[in-house]
């Protein structure tokens, strides 16, 4: 169901790539291929937000009730 995909580099997954240069998918310090990013995705496909590799997911779940 699920298999190890490249998120940085040449090699990155397409999905990946696509995330890293919407708007609100864009890396405070640009989208630096040394991180592994995490994004909120909306109902809609849309990137509304990015988080660092290190974001506990408490943080991201409190922001849900903003998007969906």
């Amino acid at each position: 169901m699920f298999s190890k995909i490249c998120v940085n580099g040449d090699d990155a997954h397409p999905l990946w790539k696509w995330m890293k240069i919407q708007p609100k998918g864009k890396g405070i310090l640009g989208n630096s291929d040394t991180v592994s990013p995490q994004f909120l995705i909306d109902k809609n496909g849309c990137v509304v937000k990015r988080y660092g590799p290190m974001e506990e997911p408490l943080v991201i779940e409190k922001d849900l009730p903003h998007y969906f």
